[in-house]
Order: C-alpha cells, then structure tokens, then sequence
C-alpha cells in the first residue's frame, strides 16, 4: 500500500516557520514529507533533518524528498532523541522546529497497522514504531482493570471508561482479545444504547487511549518541549500541529511557560526567582484549518497549530 498523508494545516506551518533559505529545520514526524517537501523547496544553503520512527514513513519520505538529497537527512528514530541526533549531525542549533502529531492517513488506512477500529479483521497493534515489542493486543490483555481504567478516562476521556475495562476484562477471560472487531463488539457492549445512537463511533476514545499509552505520545511531548525550544537559534521558531485536547493543553502550557517562567507571588514588586523568559508565544489562539481545507480532508477538522518564537 502507498504511503499517502494528507499535510495539515500547510500553507498556515510553512508561512509561521518564517523560512530563511540558509537555515536549519527539523521536521520531528517527517510522516509522508508533505511539510518537509516545502521546506526543503525554499532552501538554498541551509539544511533540513527529518526524523520520523516509522518506517514506512522513511521511505515514502525519502522517496518524496530525494529531489533535494543533497540539503536533507531523514533518520529514523522518535523525535524525544532530536538533540542527539542532530549532535551526531554536528548541528546544535536550529531554525525551525516543526511536529505533526496527527496519525498519518496511511496508518489509519492500511488495515495491518491495526490503528482503525473501522477494520473488523484487523490486528490490535498500534505501534508507531514496529521495532518495539509491545503491542495494543498487550495492553489489552495483560493490563489491570484498574490500569485499563486509568487509560481509557484519562488519554480516552471517555465518560463509559469504568464500564468499557470491565467488559475487557471479563471477555479476555474467555478468549485473548486480537482483533479491532472484537474490541469494538466489548466496547459497544459496555455503552449505553441511547448513546451508542449518538454521533460518533463508540470505540474511538478508547482506541485513542490505547495508541497514546502504547506510543508514550503525551508523555514524550511533555518531556521533550522544553528541550525543543532550548535548540532554536533566536528568532527561530518552532510549529506544533495537534489533534486532541490532551496534547493541545500539554503545548499551550508548556508554550505559555517558556514565555512567564517567573515564580514570583503576584504580589511581589520585582521578580526574584532568576527566571528568564525564552521567547513569546506568537499565537494566543490556536489556528484552525480554513472552510475549504475541512471540506478537501475531514481529517483536518481537529487540528490545531500552536507557535512560539525563541528570544
């Protein structure tokens, strides 16, 4: 199957990147290189690194971007290791930073992937990153209740979470769980009907909250974006697409953060902490894909683009 991912938000990343012809950028989830591509076009002198941990990705990636071989370097690996990357690359400083935390087309389309609840036959797998060894059918048979609890309220903000573990639980019981299908048959099991009526699929949280547990998405985001805004050069800036509200809020505040460190009581006069802001937030409101990019790809319609300049 083709890898095909429909770039997000393009036009709104690549005009907030503000891209200078001899800079540095590094595209954190390189995906199908559809921003990547139109970074490297506005290239002359400077230099563009992907990074993606998917290897299905770097390949199609390569493939899209090998007319600019000679100013790209694509690496697998997960973006939380981007210092380290680029240290190997001998650069230290960036210009642009640029993260599409969105599932990418293709591994929603490609059944084998196992990230579609669509898909009755398909395997529960999730991964991004086919080398490490745990799957979602793992996390759906072997976590506690209490733990497949925890996931589906918390990553799924499913209101049913309580409900939807215990019919994992008492179904895996009688057979191991390896399909979408049968999930999605446990999960419709344990929701209201009148509700079940409603707008939405019903096992969508909680596939959510299953591929962010499995892939440590909220947790690698959280961990590593300081590190991020510490690798622009000032003036550099870093774009980060987002699909749910969990991560949005991680970006918003980490974002707001780096721009107000200080500690300081309100009440103080001076600030005594010693913190020193690292730049301002250039988007106080998150921007939204325009009416006629909701209608060419439906996918669009939670996204959000967050920005921040480095001082």
């Amino acid at each position: 199957m083709e890898f095909k991912h429909r770039s997000v938000l393009l036009e709104e990343t690549i005009e907030n990147l503000n891209i200078r012809p001899e800079g540095v950028y590094v595209d954190g989830t390189l995906g199908g290189g559809g921003h990547s591509l139109e970074i490297a076009k506005r290239l002359t002198t400077g230099r563009l690194i992907g990074i993606d941990q998917d290897a299905d990705a770097i390949a199609a990636a390569t493939k899209r971007l090998s007319p600019y071989k000679d100013k790209v370097t694509v690496i697998r690996s997960n973006y939380c290791n981007m210092k380290d990357e680029l240290m190997r690359l001998g650069i230290s400083k960036a210009d642009g930073i640029l993260l599409d935390l969105g599932v990418s087309s293709f591994q929603l389309d490609a059944p084998e992937r196992g990230f579609t609840y669509r898909e009755k036959d398909a395997p529960l797998d999730m991964r991004m990153d086919q080398r490490q060894p745990l799957t979602a059918e793992d996390i759906v048979n072997e976590y506690s209740e209490m733990e497949l609890y925890r996931l589906i309220r918390d990553f799924g903000e499913d209101r049913f979470a309580k409900n939807i573990a215990k019919h994992i639980v008492e179904a895996r019981c009688e057979k191991r769980i390896k399909t979408a299908g049968e999930l999605t048959d446990i999960i419709r099991a344990a929701i209201p009907m009148k509700v079940l009526k409603a707008k939405g699929h019903p096992a969508k949280r909680t596939f959510q909250a299953i591929r962010i547990e499995l892939n440590r998405e909220l947790e690698v985001l959280r961990d590593t974006l300081d590190e991020m805004i510490e690798l622009l050069n000032p003036g550099g800036r870093i774009c980060i697409i987002t699909f749910h509200s969990l991560e949005d809020r991680i970006v918003k505040n980490i974002f707001r953060k780096n721009e107000n460190p200080c500690t300081c009581p309100s009440d103080f006069p001076v600030c005594v902490c010693g913190n020193v802001s690292k730049g301002r937030v250039v988007t106080r409101k998150p921007i939204l894909p325009q009416e006629t990019e909701l209608g060419e790809n439906s996918r669009s319609k939670s996204a959000k683009l967050r920005v921040f300049e480095r001082e």
